[in-house]
């Protein structure tokens, strides 16, 4: 597999995830107005069942549009080049770990390999940006060494 084609793989499968939590958020939104509205008339301006409904709603519908902007942040990654020194969209592998530098989306699987998407706000972005593979680094007490950047 070429680097092109791996990064590929690993963006797709962060998209995948991210497009499962948009679902469970959509399904979950619509359970909550379905609550609600069967509930039955709106008698008391206070009540607190169907306010409550309506801010799980509110909740998931603020999930599901992280999601998707999640989605398509992930898929204009895809449209670019791949980089050469560690920067946004870039896929890192250390000897200790993967990275994918986009969004906050956490751990993901590619195969039977273990991911994180990171955002540029996290400390280890920060200690792994523009660095080139061979250099190493030291997060957390750890030192890593950069083995790939696809």
């Amino acid at each position: 597999m070429t680097p092109e084609e791996h990064r590929e793989k690993v963006i797709c499968s962060c998209i995948q995830q991210q497009e499962q939590i948009a679902n469970i958020a959509r399904q979950e939104m619509d359970s909550a107005q379905q609550q609600s509205n069967d509930y039955g008339a709106n008698v008391d301006r206070y009540d607190s069942y169907r306010t409550k409904m309506m801010r799980s709603r509110d909740m998931y519908a603020r999930q599901l549009s992280n999601a998707m902007a999640s989605v398509r942040c992930l898929q204009d990654l895809l449209r670019m080049k791949s980089p050469t020194m560690v920067e946004h969209g870039a896929c890192v592998v250390t000897d200790r770990q993967r990275f994918l530098l986009s969004v906050g989306a956490g751990k993901f699987m590619v195969g039977n390999e273990v991911w994180f998407a990171i955002s540029a706000q996290t400390p280890i972005y920060m200690a792994l940006k523009g660095k080139k593979a061979g250099d190493s680094l030291v997060f957390n007490g750890q030192q890593q060494t950069i083995t790939a950047i696809f």
